[in-house]
């Protein structure tokens, strides 16, 4: 009954205020699930068959017209489907319809339980459903062209954060474990997370932003919902399965026709597809005991806030469209002599499809050999001022927030698996880090450098479609950044940065340099006091550094940092140098701020420890100042005086480090943020001043 009074409201507005639109939409779903059984299924490291039926396969289609540009935007209940695949469904489409191959837009769901319509892994593609779903996607496109009617479109964009979390977790330093091919490269990985003895914390942030369109007549008749969400897939469904995102389709269909529609209009089509999802899953690590809903009351709860956001979207008559592509090559990381020699070896001793890891990733080196470079398809839409991205991969939740922050269009969403499927794409510094979605294989194998070059050219497409220049993203400043700034620090890192190895100096004088292993963009401190209206944000060390140079640093200084422990305690005898001022590699000479295997505040200097009094708590933030007065030392955490103590004069050194010692002892393993330094001696009230 909701539902239906919005229908009424909006179609009363509309009979009050009648105009024409040159903006047509229509829209169609087309079933395309198997008849013949059994079916491969993709999705997992080995081959599957499935012989039953738990929900339907569907092809959803909306095709949008202007009058001068005429689009397609598709979504398939599939796990992933191949360029050359996809190239084919487009040009006999394009046969059919008379629309433009170039302007058609498929992406899958990546449900994990959806027939195979290309290779991967341990599994091959099904010998018989491609021809099939390729007919389906034909018809859906051709019949929602058939569809095509006035119409109007809003968007609406809601928090969605508990449902969905970050599954990749950096372990720690000594859980390392070995990759497939014998390396001990293993750093981060998935479900991680579930022993919290084992990791540090997320590898990145996530994108909790669930987003709509919705496309209506222009009496407010729902015509289709096209939606976004970043999270993965639900997983233990039954059969061939749609997964969550069939539930959903299903639940917002039911919520949004109202009696009888179907008699006299074109039905009405839900569509959600695969956001930035690479490293993300519905699990929330952070929490205990571990979530486990059912996948109904998971889907009914997110369906809820959606009609909830859907009931508050403004419609716009006379949005116009654009869309641009971009053809991308890129380079895989194909094996070198040694690894092709392993790997062949391998595969000659395997007996049918591999079933082990080691089989399975020595097969795909013989395809990165085969195949040492892949053109991508890039795209990206404009309806009115909303902007949507296509991309041909797995895309990590950095990925997305990237383009949102810099987008010109309103509202921005990004798909993924849009137009092929080349792999997962971690941004580099995640590289470094190792894990499942880094390992050269068709899933993971495009070069280290793909992420950025990939993100950079969807944003030039943005830029394309509406005519505008990208924003510059700026961060706010609130009470306590403003409490920092008054006080002059000379340097003052905020360690809100996407990606390395740069890290600004908020002070525009002492710009540092990160290495390799920091994961960026993660949740920070406070953010109604540092940030307000967003996310403060911070960097993740993960042993390795933040380094700068301070020339004029002299004897008497101050730093200020906002630090989280990602060690548990009696992890290790220190658990982690958070600051460090001294000669770059010199062994035993500097000063350093710390903690010890309790979570107290440790200073060391001339080879003396100092040990504060109070224990921090693992996986919050805390506050640290060291102020340096001659050869007086004082440390406070939190505002309280920890540590006073007679350490021998420094001598002036110019470099200092963040997030480890100079001798790359005990670095640390957690987040640092709004890092700031003084070239004089912070006041008790200064310090309290900065802690508050």
């Amino acid at each position: 009954m909701k539902a239906l009074s919005i229908l009424i409201v909006v179609a009363f507005f509309d009979s009050m205020f009648p105009a024409k639109a040159a903006l047509r939409a229509g829209a169609l779903e087309v079933d395309a699930t198997p008849t013949v059984l059994p079916v491969h299924v993709n999705g997992g490291m080995r081959q599957r068959e499935l012989s039953e039926v738990g929900s339907r396969i569907k092809v959803r289609a909306i095709v949008l017209d202007d009058g001068t540009t005429t689009l397609v935007i598709v979504v398939v209940d599939s796990c992933m489907m191949s360029r050359a695949f996809l190239d084919g469904a487009k040009a006999a489409a394009a046969k059919k319809t008379g629309l433009r191959a170039d302007r058609m837009f498929i992406c899958a769901t990546h449900t994990h339980s959806a027939p195979a319509s290309m290779g991967c892994l341990g599994t091959n593609v099904d010998p018989r459903y491609p021809m099939l779903l390729k007919r389906k996607i034909v018809e859906a496109i051709d019949g929602a062209q058939k569809n095509l009617e006035p119409a109007q479109v809003g968007a609406a964009v809601f928090d969605a954060n508990e449902f969905t979390a970050l599954r990749r977790w950096i372990k720690r330093p000594s859980q390392i474990s070995n990759d497939p091919f014998g390396n001990p490269t293993v750093r981060a990985t998935m479900h991680a997370g579930s022993n919290w003895d084992n990791v540090t914390g997320e590898s990145g942030p996530e994108d909790p932003d669930f987003s709509i369109v919705s496309i209506q007549s222009l009496k407010g008749r729902p015509i289709a919902v096209l939606s976004n969400f970043s999270m993965h897939y639900f997983s233990g469904v039954k059969g061939l399965n749609a997964d969550y995102f069939g539930l959903f389709n299903d639940m917002m269909t039911l919520q949004l026709t109202p009696p009888n529609n179907e008699t006299l209009h074109p039905p009405f089509v839900s569509a959600i597809g695969h956001g930035c999802s690479g490293d993300i899953w519905r699990r929330d690590y952070t929490k205990r005991p571990l979530a486990n809903p059912k996948i109904e009351d998971y889907t009914a709860a997110l369906a809820k806030k959606a009609m909830t956001a859907y009931g508050k979207i403004k419609y716009n008559r006379n949005a116009t469209l654009a869309m641009a592509e971009a053809k991308l090559l890129l380079k895989f990381r194909a094996p070198n002599k040694q690894m092709l020699e392993w790997a062949q070896n391998i595969v000659n001793k395997t007996e049918g499809l591999p079933k082990t890891q080691e089989e399975i990733y020595a097969r795909e080196q013989i395809f990165l050999h085969e195949r040492p470079e892949a053109e991508l398809i890039l795209q990206a839409i404009r309806i009115g001022d909303i902007g949507l991205t296509g991309i041909p991969n797995e895309v990590y939740a950095l990925t997305g927030l990237k383009q949102k922050a810099v987008s010109p269009l309103a509202t921005t969403i990004t798909f993924d698996l849009a137009n092929g499927s080349e792999g997962y794409i971690p941004p580099p510094e995640q590289h470094a880090l190792g894990g499942y979605n880094t390992w050269a294989a068709r899933t993971a194998g495009l070069e280290p450098s793909a992420e950025p070059r990939i993100t950079e050219a969807c944003i030039q497409l943005l830029e394309k479609v509406s005519d505008k220049p990208r924003r510059t993203p700026t961060v706010t400043r609130g009470p306590a950044a403003k409490a920092i700034a008054n006080l002059k620090p000379v340097a003052w890192w905020r360690m809100d940065e996407f990606n390395g190895p740069r890290a600004v100096d908020e002070m525009n004088q002492h710009d540092g340099i990160y290495e390799t292993q920091v994961a960026y963009y993660l949740a920070g401190p406070h953010a109604e006091k540092f940030t307000p209206g967003q996310v403060n944000r911070a960097a993740h060390f993960v042993g390795q550094r933040m380094q700068a140079r301070l020339p004029k640093l002299g004897k008497n200084y101050s730093v200020s940092i906002w630090f989280w422990n990602g060690m548990p305690n009696d992890s290790r005898a220190v658990l982690g140098w958070m600051f460090s001022r001294g000669r770059n590699h010199a062994r035993q000479t500097g000063e350093h701020l710390g903690l010890n295997a309790k979570g107290q505040l440790i200073f060391r200097s001339s080879k003396k420890t100092h040990t504060g009094k109070t224990p921090t708590t693992r996986w919050q933030w805390h506050h640290a100042v060291l102020v340096r007065d001659g050869e007086k030392v004082k440390i406070y955490l939190d505002g309280q005086l920890q540590i006073e103590a007679k350490a021998t004069a420094l001598l002036p050194v110019e470099t200092i480090h963040l997030g480890g010692r100079n001798d790359n002892e005990s670095n640390w393993e957690g987040r640092l943020d709004e890092a700031a330094v003084f070239d004089r001696v912070l006041t008790l009230a200064e310090v309290r001043t900065l802690a508050d």
